[in-house]
């Protein structure tokens, strides 16, 4: 008990430290206080207005929602898949990457102590939960404020949907560390690896066949993930049985499954202390690894072991020319690495295939437009995160950036000029096959290029604004979160939200994406103008 009193309190001044880093300047308190007063602000509204609402009102939205019960189910179903392709997704990236709950101080610092090693991998598995189930309350505090009046929340209901997030999050972690364990002593991951490909192939047959036997085939390949008793799927069907406590307060089931992950916890961490042995070495590596890759994603630079296809081609790319067009020449050659063509490569080419078989597939009635329509959609989100993602704003940063002879509008246009071809023409090679085929509305080639931009633009600004506006790690690591939020909650949603009321108007999935253009384009305008801003900044050191 002493020993885990003793890691207690190295986290807690920790944690001390860096609140008094943030009490250096009060300038940095502004953004929290606003963030948290407009939480209270919007919650409380939700909460009054769940109070005042009629109960007209509540008989209206229970028929609105009877009358789309099974696209609810839809919706469920489709959740569900996506969940487990995440799920899947993590074991296999298992399989291939070393994971460490610890870092080089921690290494330096512990490692040296008398504490058993036991002891200190326990204390740090079990407080890898506490950034799990708070992320999920956060978020789901954020997102619910506004539903409050039809969905009639309490805590116990918030408590519900933050543990089967956090609790989904967390498992991944342990399930991952004893995959990692066993290897070392076993060398289990080929066998691991045959397991889990056979386990997709089943997983995917027993989607599809309901589907194909289905008079239509999208209600058919959700009739088993859909249904009740998938809810005792390990990990995914128990985090929706849990989620559907907003449904039907079941609040057996609810600590059923909360049980079940308990157990399961526990029995993951039992495993790993036994099988881990002497980690250190271990722990050493992967933690090495694991740091090496933060200083690259700090100093922004692009591992193109990672995500390079092309490497070792021998390019011949000649100058552009000279100044800042030197920025632009940089990022093709670097293009030229990551795919088999810096504007239009193979990655661009899955994206429009993927788009080209759902619109082949609505042609012949096999799928509705609605999941081409969600495609567009998810890959609207996608470019979203890509943007957030950026690998070379670091560039900024470096002297030969700020020593370029050239405005700084035209470094900016030359750091972002070959995203935003490369946007572009994603856009056009997959909404000009789609609408051809698919024989959508005209307008879908010139708007949903022009979304997509906007949404890259809008995430580049968000990570630009927190790596080159912020000095400190601390503040990075707390700001981007909330600047997110800013952005989801005053851009993107409202925008979104005015999409779906010109669609659900006009039944027309283009005046849809034009409603989010234009609430997109001021959003994408401000994020321009603060980064213009910051950029100018830099040489002085004032951002």
């Amino acid at each position: 008990m002493n020993e885990f009193r003793l890691l207690l309190r190295k986290d807690i001044f920790i944690l001390v430290n860096n609140i008094k880093l943030i009490f250096r300047n009060p300038a940095r308190l502004l953004p929290y206080l606003f963030v948290i007063g407009y939480i209270g602000f919007f919650y409380t509204k939700g909460f009054e207005s769940s109070q005042n609402n009629s109960s007209d009102d509540i008989e209206e939205v229970s028929n609105i929602l009877t009358e789309i019960a099974a696209e609810v189910f839809s919706i469920r179903g489709g959740i569900t898949v996506a969940a487990l392709i995440i799920l899947m997704f993590q074991l296999f990236k298992a399989t291939k990457k070393n994971i460490s709950f610890f870092s080089m101080a921690d290494v330096n610092l512990l490692f040296t102590s008398p504490v058993a090693p036991a002891n200190i991998l326990l204390y740090y598995m079990l407080r890898s939960l506490i950034p799990a189930l708070g992320g999920s309350a956060i978020f789901f505090i954020y997102i619910t404020a506004s539903v409050n009046q039809f969905l009639d929340l309490n805590i116990l209901k918030i408590l519900a949907m933050a543990l089967s997030i956090g609790l989904f999050i967390f498992i991944l972690s342990p399930i991952k560390f004893l995959l990692y364990t066993l290897n070392t002593k076993y060398h289990i991951y080929p066998l691991v690896k045959k397991i889990l490909v056979i386990f997709s192939i089943l997983l995917g047959v027993m989607i599809l066949i309901p589907g194909l036997r289905a008079e239509k085939f999208w209600e058919g390949m959700f009739a088993w993930v859909g249904s009740p008793w998938f809810d005792f799927f390990p990990l995914v069907g128990w985090s929706r049985a849990m989620v559907l406590f907003l449904d039907n307060g079941d609040i057996l089931k609810l600590a059923g499954f909360t049980l079940a992950y308990v157990m399961l916890s526990i029995l993951l961490i039992k495993l790993v202390i036994i099988h881990s042995g002497q980690y250190y070495e271990d722990v050493l590596e992967s933690t090495k690894s694991k740091e090496e890759n933060k200083e690259k994603v700090k100093s922004q630079e692009v591992s193109e072991a990672t995500y390079g296809l092309n490497t070792k081609k021998k390019l011949e790319i000649s100058n552009f020319g000279q100044g800042a067009v030197a920025l632009y020449w940089r990022n093709y050659v670097n293009g030229s690495r990551l795919d088999y063509h810096p504007l239009a490569g193979l990655y661009t080419l899955i994206f429009a295939g993927i788009a080209l078989v759902l619109a082949l597939l609505s042609r012949f009635d096999l799928l509705t437009h609605k999941f081409l329509y969600g495609y567009l959609v998810l890959l609207v989100s996608i470019y979203f995160l890509a943007g957030l993602g950026k690998t070379n704003l670091g560039d900024m940063k470096k002297p030969f950036f700020i020593l370029i002879p050239a405005s700084w509008g035209s470094k900016f246009w030359n750091l972002i000029k070959l995203d935003i071809y490369q946007t572009l023409i994603l856009g056009i090679l997959t909404i000009v096959p789609a609408v051809i085929i698919a024989e959508l509305h005209w307008g879908l080639i010139l708007v949903f290029p022009l979304l997509l931009l906007l949404y890259y633009l809008t995430g580049f600004g968000v990570a630009l604004v927190t790596n080159a506006g912020f000095e400190e790690s601390w503040d990075r690591k707390l700001i981007k979160p909330l600047i997110i939020s800013g952005v989801f909650f005053f851009g993107i949603i409202p925008s979104f939200l005015s999409g779906v009321f010109a669609f659900i108007i006009s039944d027309q999935f283009v005046y849809g994406l034009l409603g989010m253009c234009i609430g997109m384009s001021l959003v994408t305008a401000i994020m321009l103008h603060l980064i213009m801003d910051i950029i100018s900044r830099v040489e002085f050191k004032e951002a």
